[in-house]
């Protein structure tokens, strides 16, 4: 062994220690005050177990306060942080209601134990919803097909979640017996299960999952609920709610599905992977929430008194649209494409924003005009937008609309660094609001009003909130 060689692994495990030292914000949450200079925000954040080959994760608690500068004019905010994070074992996520008087706590069980859904209030757990894996699998919590969206009135909550496992074939003695979902004969040494019916998954990560699929949550009646209409060539994710129709009588979800034909210039159908790769065809649909009011959604298959809505295509003319975010008012929602990428065929490209002007009686069976806000930027150049380079953006906030409405804030990258943008939805004009002679990458993490909750690193700094 060379002389040199103990000295250099304890260099490389001291600071191998010392990175995973340093913890991830993996998403943040503004909870809402009834003080306009004060506000609560509740991050989530992670880090490496090298014993246990897992990441801890935490929830850490902080106090935003403004200040006005003395003699400039200027506010500054003060972070009053909690003393110590609270580990949450076994949380898959967590996910605060829009009021952030009520949270939902994740808890995926291992194979073959139910899903726990907890929604916890301010002093105590107020519903435990246990799943059983006849109705869903784990919650799909990573950064593609993730999507849990709580509806205004806090009482539904939308998730994605894997679909329940076929059927698989019994055989005793005899030969071939039943199919069966849950078997009651695991124990038994006179039959054996078969595989069943073989499942094409997304690959890489996503091996042993699934296909994503939509499900609501009746928070008052403890009630899990399929979405129906949902064609199983698509893998759907990244769900949200429309605005409803007056008085409530029509609710809709929207979101995003992926077809199955993704292979070689998409003429194979095949699922080829997709967790580093945001050229694979997908488009925005609506679907009605299986849980409605007095008068239900007509149906849209072409099929008089069916009584179900097919899942209706927003994007026809898009192949690809990716991360639907509704403005607060209900009146606009965007989206991203990757369509360059797409049609391309090249793992990632320079993205396009969208909107689409949506109306408050919105019916299924109504197609909607969708307008560019960004386009393409196939070339920069230099004009008072800085060299823009185009958006190259792999994720948006859960909320990215500033408090005037027509405000999405965006991180995307320029250049070698990750940069927060503004884009205006209704003008298209996009502004760079982290400083340009920046050395630092920066990321967009919650906004309050019209102030961004961000924060920065470096070679030589840690991540930190501004």
């Amino acid at each position: 062994m060379d002389a040199m060689a103990p000295e250099e692994y304890a260099s490389q495990s001291k600071l191998l220690q010392e990175f995973t030292n340093v913890p991830s914000i993996d998403s943040a949450f503004i909870l809402k005050t009834n003080d306009e200079d004060r506000s609560r925000a509740m991050f989530s954040i992670s880090q490496p177990d090298l014993l246990a080959n897992t990441n801890r994760k935490y929830v850490l608690y902080s106090h935003i306060t403004t200040r006005a500068g003395t003699g400039t004019g200027t506010t500054s905010p003060d972070f009053q942080w909690s003393p110590f994070p609270t580990e949450t074992t076994g949380v898959s996520a967590t996910v605060p209601s829009p009021s952030g008087s009520k949270l939902l706590v994740v808890r995926n069980g291992e194979r073959g134990c139910p899903t726990k859904l907890e929604i916890v209030c301010q002093s105590h757990v107020e519903k435990e919803i246990h799943v059983a894996g006849s109705v869903h699998g784990p919650l799909y919590t990573d950064e593609w097909f993730h999507g849990v969206s709580w509806n205004q009135e806090e009482t539904l909550v939308a998730y994605v979640a894997e679909a329940p496992a076929p059927p698989r074939p019994a055989f005793n003695r005899s030969g071939y017996t039943r199919e069966e979902g849950c078997s009651d004969s695991e124990g038994d040494c006179s039959a054996w299960k078969g595989q069943g019916v073989w499942e094409e998954n997304w690959g890489e990560t996503y091996s042993k999952k699934g296909r994503p699929s939509l499900f609501v949550l009746d928070i008052s009646r403890g009630e899990v609920v399929a979405v129906k209409g949902v064609p199983t060539s698509l893998s759907v994710g990244q769900v949200v709610w429309a605005p409803e129709s007056p008085g409530g009588r029509h609710k809709y979800l929207v979101f995003v599905g992926w077809s199955e034909r993704n292979g070689f210039f998409q003429n194979t159908a095949r699922k080829l992977g997709i967790k580093y790769c945001s050229n694979r065809p997908c488009a925005l649909y609506a679907a009605p929430c299986p849980i409605q009011g007095p008068e239900p959604p007509p149906a849209t298959d072409g099929k008089p008194g069916s009584g179900g809505a097919v899942a209706r295509n927003l994007t026809p003319g898009f192949s690809s649209a990716l991360f639907p975010r509704f403005s607060r008012d209900g009146r606009l929602l965007v989206f991203l494409s990757s369509k360059q990428a797409v049609d391309s065929d090249a793992h990632n490209a320079t993205d396009s924003l969208h909107v689409i002007n949506w109306p408050s009686d919105w019916k299924m069976d109504e197609q909607l005009d969708v307008t560019q806000v960004v386009p393409v930027v196939m070339c920069p150049e230099d004009d008072d937008g800085g060299c823009f380079p185009g958006l190259y953006c792999s994720s948006v906030l859960p909320d990215p609309w500033l408090s005037d409405g027509r405000t999405v804030i965006l991180t995307s990258s320029w250049r070698s660094a990750e940069v927060i943008l503004s884009v205006d939805v209704l003008s298209g004009k996009v502004a760079r609001i982290t400083p340009e002679d920046s050395c630092y990458s920066w990321r967009a993490l919650a906004l309050d009003g019209t102030n961004v909750l961000a924060g920065n690193c470096s070679c030589k700094l840690a991540f930190q909130n501004l």
